[in-house]
């Protein structure tokens, strides 16, 4: 077998061993190696680089073989604590996972109730919406508050991106709708008019060239943004309008009341497709369940078959303290899950449509199983005074510097996968969790 060691290395360890030996009396093993390393005529130096050579490595081998065995000592250690940490993911998918304390970061600044907080749809920025007439833009994977927009005139309820995250539509108690530009130094831009009273939820429609809106008017208006006019204006239910929602492909939008109902409404005729009741109270949140969440839906509820067009099933949250998943095409009943004991306030249907999370004036936000039955299966204490509204970002893709003008630690072809969630209080703090 070839030596390892080089010319020059073997010449200082036969040397070593013979300074060795010779300094500890084998005189025939000293004689023995002389002859057969070719080291006639060696005379040992006490000030020679070898002297004493072999002692030294052999305690320093002694000492890293000690401090080896403490490092995988402390390293087991470490794997324990982190296999039964709170935060956790137990070896789960990233996909599968749901909040769980402590919180990353918890955001404040706000100096009122906090209603609402939304994700940038590319980029690491999350804005805030509160009673005190104020949006802020946060960075929510560093916690660092970047920016506040100010125009509305009293309570921002609701934001929205668009689905490039150019623009922000928001709206107030003030009977408005803002338009702010994300690449403009956050300008607002367009202003809409024609709500008579509280607007309380805007969204943009799937294709960014509309957004909708609803209000304590009892209204549902539809808005041209290019324009700035209200292009249709949908009326049906009796009372405040809590909030509304486009479906995945904007054939649909999906509405709640203080009338106690919640209706499917068609967007090109502008009609009430079915009106779903059984709350007992104020609907206060609705959420249309992704694809992904379609046949853990089916199961629950034994509907054998079906297509996965957008739209088909929904939740809604009241003041009832229960949560219903409904058929939206028949206005069937599917589920009624309790736990909650107080208003639910706001819903997030999971990526994976594992899941539906509900927050609530009781503090908490739920967790809800769709595959062991639409149990509860974790609650979490999220904050210190009602729990107002909650959102879930998706899987993003960097596409180049943020609109203003900071690095984003990621190339432009670089797959960001991003999963996290808001909460907001009227603690004044929003809460941001992640994996």
């Amino acid at each position: 077998m070839a030596s390892a060691l080089s010319e020059r290395q073997k010449d200082e360890l036969h040397k070593s061993i013979l300074d060795y030996f010779q300094t500890a009396g084998f005189s025939e093993a000293y004689q023995a190696l002389e002859k057969e390393a070719g080291q006639a005529g060696f005379v040992v130096d006490p000030k020679a680089k070898y002297a004493g050579l072999l002692e030294k490595k052999w305690t320093s081998v002694i000492r890293l073989q000690k401090k080896i065995m403490e490092l995988e000592q402390r390293n087991q250690q470490l794997q324990e604590e982190l296999a039964t940490a709170p935060t956790a993911r137990r070896g789960a998918a990233v996909t599968d996972w749901v909040p769980r304390n402590p919180a990353r970061h918890t955001l404040q600044g706000h100096r009122l109730p906090v209603s609402r907080a939304v994700f940038h749809p590319v980029f690491s920025q999350l804005v805030s919406v509160s009673d005190d007439s104020t949006l802020k833009v946060w960075d929510w994977e560093t916690g660092e508050f970047e920016r506040t927009l100010k125009a509305h005139t009293k309570a921002v309820h609701d934001a929205d991106f668009d689905s490039k995250g150019n623009l922000l539509a928001s709206c107030s108690s003030d009977m408005t709708i803002k338009v702010w530009d994300t690449n403009d130094d956050w300008k607002n831009v367009k202003t809409l008019f024609g709500h008579d009273h509280t607007v309380s939820a805007v969204r943009f429609l799937p294709g960014d060239d509309f957004v909708v809106s609803a209000g304590r008017d009892r209204t549902i208006r539809v808005w041209d943004i290019k324009t700035g006019y209200c292009t249709k204006t949908l009326s049906g239910h009796s009372d405040w309008v809590r909030s509304v929602v486009p479906s995945d492909d904007g054939r649909l939008l999906a509405s709640c009341s203080n009338d106690q109902t919640a209706r499917i409404w068609d967007v090109a005729s502008g009609e009430t497709k079915v009106e779903l009741r059984g709350h007992d109270h104020v609907v206060e949140t609705i959420a249309f369940a992704p694809i992904s969440a379609y046949a853990a839906i089916r199961d629950l509820a034994g509907i054998q078959g079906g297509t996965n067009t957008p739209g088909q099933f929904v939740a809604t949250g009241s003041r009832d303290k229960v949560i219903k998943i409904w058929d939206t095409s028949s206005g069937q009943c599917l589920k009624t899950m309790t736990g909650h004991d107080n208003w639910i306030r706001g819903l997030a249907w999971a990526p994976n449509g594992h899941a539906l999370l509900s927050c609530s004036d009781d503090k908490t936000v739920r967790v809800w199983d769709l595959k062991a039955g639409a149990r509860c299966s974790k609650t979490l204490e999220a904050h210190n005074h009602f729990v107002t509204g909650i959102s879930w970002a998706r899987a993003k893709t960097e596409v180049g510097p943020r609109p203003d003008g900071q690095a984003n630690g990621n190339s432009a072809s670089e797959v960001k996968i991003v999963n996290a969630v808001a909460t907001t209080s009227v603690d004044l703090c929003i809460r941001v969790w992640t994996p």
